[in-house]
């Protein structure tokens, strides 16, 4: 098994199938490289392929009415985006672009729909992760709502540990690459606001700032924050 696909077994579409399956729905997989920066999709345009990121970070944002654009989520190796318009073929929701330089691999949408009639497994494994986004969204809605800025900060910073973070002896580095406005954006606050909470939390020595990561000194005092 070579690292690709390695990476791509991780993905919900993946999860059922054995290694042949899984072998044989990669060769019916087109890679797609990004430059950091570069668009995949608009909103608004057609959706016929689903991908799976190979290598890298993308984001999904949506721009407002008055063109201030809303990041949805950081998605990294082994996770998955695109699939909704399989299942409801209307434009894209969201645009996706690469926050770095970024490897995918591309699932035309009439390529998947023969495995998901054959195999109920994969469709069940898919709506489990579209089940699982829907509720990161209600999460979302809610700390809108209930949370301050300084816990959202919190909670997502442990967010991007989960799922970027590396184990170190100095502490938890989790290297997001996103910028201080894309920082902002995922917690649905003002940059200023946000550093601010990002400056505080270092004075109290939980943390250290760098640029596009952070050093996380103590995670059980985020944890606490984020409640």
């Amino acid at each position: 098994m070579d690292n690709a696909e390695g990476v791509l077994r991780r993905a919900p579409l993946f999860d059922a199938l054995d290694d042949d399956g899984a072998r044989t729905l990669r060769r019916q997989m087109a890679e797609v490289k990004l430059s950091r920066g570069e668009h995949l999709f608009n909103e608004g345009e057609d959706g016929d392929a689903l991908y799976v990121v190979l290598e890298g970070k993308m984001k999904l944002t949506r721009a407002a009415s008055d063109g201030r654009e809303n990041l949805l989520s950081v998605i990294g190796p082994g996770e998955m985006f695109g699939e909704l318009s399989l299942f409801d073929p209307r434009p894209r929701t969201s645009s996706a672009s690469a926050v770095t330089d970024a490897v995918l691999a591309s699932l035309k949408h009439e390529a998947l729909m023969p495995w998901l009639r054959d195999r109920p497994d994969v469709s069940l494994h898919m709506l489990r992760a579209l089940a699982q986004r829907l509720r990161r969204a209600n999460d979302v809605m809610a700390d809108l709502v209930f949370t301050d800025v300084p816990g959202r900060v919190a909670k997502n910073l442990l967010d991007l540990a989960d799922r970027f973070g590396s184990k170190e002896a100095d502490g938890l580095h989790v290297h997001h690459d996103l910028t201080q406005e894309e920082l902002a954006q995922l917690v649905g606050a003002s940059r200023e606001t946000v550093n601010k909470a990002l400056a505080d939390f270092a004075a109290r020595g939980w943390l250290q700032i760098s640029a596009r990561s952070v050093l996380i000194l103590d995670a059980e005092r985020l944890r606490k924050r984020a409640r």
